[in-house]
């Protein structure tokens, strides 16, 4: 299957207001809610009418910045940060867009319609390199969180013994039909997690199975109908498939990769150039968000709840609020405290770009055949990762940097991922293109 010929949302049947009511927050409830987390916020970080980083040289070039978002637990840093007034303290208004589809960010953040986005790692790097999309020199500004996404199976699946990666492989392998999963954009974080984990079971995600994009918000509303057999998509739509009893979760994304790579800060490389200020300003707000939402329980109720609202994620408070604490159930009657939950600071960790991270993206796409040839892995993550830029802003808000732009990882199959021979990594999977 040619992945690039894939078409975006081409399974979508419901729009993404009209897919779940959910239960709102009420207007007086988000009122409350705002109105002491701009008290907290201010106490905690030491808030001063017109902010010490806006004036002067230091005044961001653009003071209103418009930064998208898809309706995801993991957009919180982006909305708490306009929420909390944390964007003041750096001289700018955050004005949070939700967004259809990644596709729809990806058009709106190369033609400028939007000036920056939560965005997936990978298709920054897909538009980067020219394969998700019209080629156009992009750039990461920090990471918005590690870990929170799940491989859903639907019910009907789970009914006939494929509960995990080795079961349904069995399953494939005696139901001779066609498969078909759905990720979220062909380039992009889901797509890399749904084939990891597939060919990590013997099942070759181009060749055993048909691979479909449907907007994360549809992604329940489609297996609902039976359009997919499986889903890799970021919470809350893992659990509101267990919810509303069309799916289970067969394994989360950290059970992959424990601490991976998940949203970035994405934007042009041409707007980091035109407005460097502008971009230290954002990262600043939302890191000091990230922290304001790892700080307490009580903070991440707050944030579930305002998030639930329908101007963001549209859902219910409770089918946010379980996994962001890390109270996991996988409809099947398994419960399990995992202390591996979505992460958006960590002490900074979650939000360094490291090259190593954007350079993974890379290997995966030259497994599968969306790179034809080996790029200059090193490079191209260079170029992307705005590391100095990243660091100005950590030291506006005191966010600890680590010493090394590389990490290593093990993930689920063994394999230890530290970005040292990029070239022979993406060629030593026994499954690949």
């Amino acid at each position: 299957m040619d992945v690039k010929k894939q078409q975006p949302d081409n399974t979508v049947t419901e729009s993404a207001e009209s897919v779940f009511t959910g239960a709102a927050v009420n207007s007086k409830r988000r009122q409350i809610i705002h109105t002491a987390g701009i008290a907290a916020g201010a106490s905690m970080m030491g808030l001063a009418p017109g902010g010490a980083w806006a004036a002067g040289s230091d005044k961001p070039e653009k003071e209103e910045v418009k930064i998208g978002f898809i309706p995801l637990t993991d957009c919180a840093s982006i909305v708490m940060a306009s929420v909390l007034g944390f964007d003041k303290k750096y001289g700018i208004k955050i004005i949070p867009s939700k967004e259809a589809s990644w596709a729809g960010v990806r058009d709106k953040l190369t033609n400028g319609e939007l000036d920056a986005s939560h965005v997936l790692y990978g298709l920054i790097y897909g538009v980067q390199m020219g394969i998700g999309g019209q080629k156009k020199d992009m750039a990461v500004l920090m990471g918005l969180n590690n870990n929170g996404q799940a491989i859903t199976l639907s019910k009907k699946l789970a009914d006939k013994g494929a509960v995990d990666g080795a079961s349904l492989a069995k399953l494939m392998q005696t139901d001779k039909r066609e498969y078909t999963f759905a990720q979220t954009f062909p380039t992009g974080t889901h797509a890399m997690w749904l084939y990891y984990w597939l060919a990590a079971n013997g099942i070759n995600p181009m060749k055993d199975a048909k691979v479909i994009t449907v907007p994360p918000p549809q992604m329940v509303a489609n297996m609902r109908v039976g359009n997919m057999d499986g889903f890799c998509v970021g919470e809350p739509w893992g659990h509101r498939a267990i919810v509303d009893g069309v799916g289970i979760t067969a394994i989360t994304t950290q059970d992959i990769w424990k601490d991976h790579p998940e949203k970035v800060l994405g934007t042009s490389l041409e707007f980091v150039k035109k407005y460097p200020n502008t971009c230290r300003a954002m990262m600043a707000a939302i890191l000091d968000a990230s922290k304001w939402i790892d700080a307490s329980l009580g903070n991440k109720n707050k944030m579930a709840e305002v998030i639930a609202d329908k101007s963001y994620v549209n859902t219910s408070k409770d089918v946010i609020d379980q996994r962001i604490l890390g109270r996991y159930q996988n409809g099947l009657g398994k419960t399990w405290d995992d202390p591996n939950y979505m992460k958006f600071y960590n002490e900074g960790t979650v939000n360094f770009p490291y090259l190593s991270d954007g350079m993974w993206f890379m290997t995966q796409h030259r497994r599968w055949g969306l790179l034809k040839s080996d790029p200059d892995y090193l490079a191209v993550a260079k170029s992307v990762n705005q590391i100095d830029l990243y660091k100005d802003a950590a030291a506006m808000t005191k966010t600890p940097v680590p010493k090394d732009v590389m990490r290593s990882s093990k993930l689920m199959d063994g394999t230890v991922w530290d970005g040292k021979n990029p070239a022979a990594y993406a060629q030593s999977f026994k499954i690949k293109i």
